[in-house]
């Protein structure tokens, strides 16, 4: 992009590029040159962490070189770029072309000019690179349950923000999961009125030492994971995002070409699978998730369900529920989770429910099985509790409800009756009973709780051996 001016009027972008003749100036002497407008980004490539505010661009241009010296002007007032980050590489006849510096002027803020000496004259493809801020992604995943809820369509969604003060016109995206270190310098750069501080003449960056580390280790980071090839795309009717992973990141590349303007956010289609098998799940356990069942839902990430060629980025799933044969849907509930590796199983709580119903009540409490001590005074009893619990489904399909009852000891002992399927020991204090209920049903079971004070724990000991 550029800024041209023709009589008051003026076509103003945040991005500038102007191919020169020569220097515009020096400390010695700066010599009038016409100026030549840079063509358009022939493409540019993004590839944006998720982790942190650092974003890779590549830029393909090609610029009109004339034999012998030449200069770039590079602007990136109002932007984030890191001008230290600053990389230009021809594309073609490189053999012939000089890259020589890059300068940046004195007194003159968010402007750099690059030296380019050139024994051929005519156009020439060059790569632009820099790091930059402000570019961010995130997932999020919307899941369209099956009318028996035994599988889930799932949606996969990459949503980009460009606050980078740069506009992006057809780039091609590439989002990274995992972690860079020193992330915040990279906008700390890029706010700086000048970039190596505030110089007394022009300076070159080649010959400074000062920030070099910090540009070099960001951007070998960047190199090394990414790799430096940008991939064609051809256009198709829905997207195909290519996933390769690189150490402790991941990449996904994205399809196509996407035009994110500065201030914008742009939604894209990550993937797409139609019936991943789910299992829905209802649990009740008053000490941890309080007086109401919670409704579960899980899937695993592997070829099993559909899934499994690359981990799933963190993010939020919204499931929904398809209700009558138009397709309208039902909002079931949502869920956050983490990165889910490749095998791995994910369990997601999507909230408490009103149509799924479990009722205990304390029926009975006794004291039994009393022990004393030598002086007549109580040293052991039984507690005995009888709970009756009712369970309800309201809804029009059967559901499995898992009910964990937890005890304030490790010493006691259960018996139930009532209808109930099985029930397990899942912790010392923790009982868990199954029940599948069919479509708008009801069941009800007791169990009877003895707990053992005192003396009676030894008791207790001994039988259970």
């Amino acid at each position: 992009m550029h800024t041209l001016r023709v009589g008051e009027q003026a076509l103003m972008t945040r991005h500038r590029y102007t191919l020169v003749a020569a220097l515009l100036m020096t400390a010695v002497a700066w010599a009038e040159v016409d100026l030549v407008t840079l063509p358009p980004r022939d493409a540019v490539q993004l590839t944006i962490y998720n982790s942190a505010d650092l974003t890779l661009a590549r830029e393909s241009r090609a610029l009109t070189l004339k034999e012998g010296a030449n200069a770039l002007q590079f602007s990136w007032a109002d932007t984030l770029i890191d001008p230290t980050s600053l990389e230009m590489q021809p594309k073609a006849n490189a053999d012939a072309i000089d890259i020589a510096e890059l300068v940046y002027p004195p007194r003159v803020t968010g402007l750099g000019l690059w030296n380019v000496a050139s024994e051929v004259s005519g156009k020439v493809p060059v790569e632009i690179s820099y790091l930059t801020s402000g570019l961010s992604w995130r997932a999020f995943y919307m899941g369209t349950l099956s009318a028996d809820e035994k599988t889930m369509r799932l949606q996969g969604y990459v949503r980009v923000t460009n606050n980078s003060g740069e506009d992006y016109e057809n780039a091609q995206v590439r989002v990274i999961v995992g972690k860079v270190h020193l992330l915040d310098e990279i906008a700390e750069l890029a706010r700086r009125q000048y970039p190596y501080g505030r110089p007394a003449g022009p300076v070159v960056e080649e010959r400074l030492e000062m920030d070099l580390g910090l540009k070099q280790e960001m951007e070998k980071s960047v190199v090394r994971y990414l790799g430096a090839v940008m991939a064609d795309s051809a256009p198709t009717s829905a997207k195909e995002v290519i996933k390769e992973g690189l150490s402790e990141y991941f990449l996904y590349t994205i399809e196509g070409t996407e035009t994110i303007p500065n201030g914008w956010s742009k939604r894209l289609l990550s993937f797409d699978v139609d019936a991943v098998p789910v299992v829905s799940l209802y649990k009740y356990e008053e000490d941890r998730y309080g007086p109401k069942a919670v409704r579960f839902l899980s899937f695993a990430n592997d070829a099993e369900h559909k899934l499994g060629q690359t981990p799933i980025p963190d993010g939020t799933l919204k499931v929904y529920r398809g209700v009558d044969d138009a397709k309208h849907l039902s909002y079931e509930g949502q869920s956050s989770f983490k990165y889910i590796p490749v095998g791995d199983e994910v369990e997601l709580n999507l909230g408490a429910v009103e149509d799924v119903v479990v009722e205990p009540k304390a029926m009975e409490y006794r004291t039994d099985n009393y022990r004393f001590d030598r002086n007549g005074n109580v040293a052991g009893w039984d507690e005995v509790r009888t709970f009756a619990v009712t369970v309800k489904n309201t809804r029009r399909i059967p559901v499995k409800v898992e009910i964990r009852r937890n005890f304030d000891t490790t010493y006691w002992t259960l018996a139930r009756t009532g209808d109930v399927d099985e029930y397990e020991k899942v912790d010392v204090d923790t009982v868990e009973f199954t029940l599948l209920l069919p479509a708008g049903s009801q069941r009800r079971f007791e169990y009877t709780l003895t707990t053992y004070q005192g003396t009676r724990r030894e008791d207790w000991e001994r039988l259970s051996r």
